[in-house]
């Protein structure tokens, strides 16, 4: 997704303003692969990669050490604006927080118009690695550290749960203590994908998403809960895609985004394949479209800011 107009660059640039000598610039080594790479641990293989990201801590001096939320973003980049409003309210709440830049250290600013320039699970690496970066600050509980991703950002934040990518991907004796995953694509079926840890699971999702539809994380997540685990989805009626960005007020058709709400995606054998052909997916491939849309929803954006901190108050 983007910036849908003027007035979304603006209030970027007041988000910015706000936050500045508040946030410090964390660097967080992490990876780059492809999804098989990915899928298979394939760690040899990947190559690494320098991230930055912006550690927030709460508006309040804090008392000892504080809980973390690490917040990644969607295929619109770093400069999202859904990202930076979340750190603010974290942090009026008293929590810090860090956002991950995912795509600079990439050579991207975006990848909304060419989803494959970056691997679907790039950030579930990410997410690990910036886990294991806050650990060793003192300042931090590595106890307390969840993870909450939007869209794109939103894979990293549900399959960060499963225990085979926590197994070869997670840094040792660590783990997320919450998921918070918002509007992910979740029409996955992955090996291995009901074998998740006790740590609890809270998506969030419009029931009018065009670009990530509810339906495929609906039943992962009611999948989820027969089998016992802590998970659960709360859906916010006619909200759209994107529905706490604040840099899309009106309803936006994102004409050159990419979207593969028409796919299933199956794992066989590591490869990541299209259960439509059987052979590996692509984004070239004819499920994907172009044309999703956007727009903020004010009443879910509340009502998604109240379930958020009282999910956090509860489980810290």
């Amino acid at each position: 997704m983007k910036l849908a107009s003027t007035w979304g660059v603006l209030l970027f640039l007041v988000l910015a303003m706000a936050a500045k000598g508040s946030e410090e610039e964390l660097a967080i080594p992490s990876w780059t692969m492809s999804d098989h790479q990915f899928l298979s641990g394939q760690i040899d293989a990947a190559k690494r990669v320098n991230l930055l990201g912006g550690l927030m801590f709460p508006d309040k001096e804090p008392v000892g050490p504080v809980p973390v939320i690490v917040l990644l973003h969607g295929s619109d980049g770093p400069r999202s604006a859904a990202a930076w409003n979340w750190a603010r309210i974290l942090a009026r709440a008293g929590f810090a927080s860090l956002r991950v830049d995912s795509y600079s250290a990439r050579g991207h600013d975006q990848i909304y118009t060419n989803q494959g320039a970056v691997g679907e699970f790039a950030n579930v690496v990410d997410a690990f690695s910036a886990l294991a970066v806050l650990a060793q600050d003192q300042r931090i509980d590595p106890k307390r550290i969840v993870v909450m991703g939007f869209s794109r950002g939103g894979i990293g934040a549900l399959y960060t749960a499963m225990r085979r990518f926590e197994d070869i991907w997670a840094p040792t004796g660590l783990q997320f203590a919450g998921h918070l995953p918002f509007y992910p694509p979740c029409n996955f079926a992955l090996e291995g994908q009901l074998e998740v840890g006790p740590e609890p699971i809270r998506a969030f999702h419009g029931d009018a998403d065009v670009w990530n539809p509810l339906l495929p994380c609906k039943n992962y997540i009611d999948r989820l809960a027969a089998a016992g685990h802590d998970a659960s989805l709360t859906v916010y009626e006619g909200a759209h895609h994107s529905f706490d960005h604040p840099g899309s007020p009106s309803y936006n058709v994102v004409s050159d985004a990419q979207t593969s709400r028409a796919c299933f995606r199956r794992e066989v054998n590591g490869i990541l394949t299209n259960s439509a052909t059987g052979n590996a997916f692509s984004w070239t491939d004819d499920c994907v479209e172009l044309g999703p849309a956007v727009q903020m929803n004010p009443a879910a954006m509340s009502a998604a800011e109240q379930d958020v901190l009282a999910f956090l108050a509860d489980l810290f």
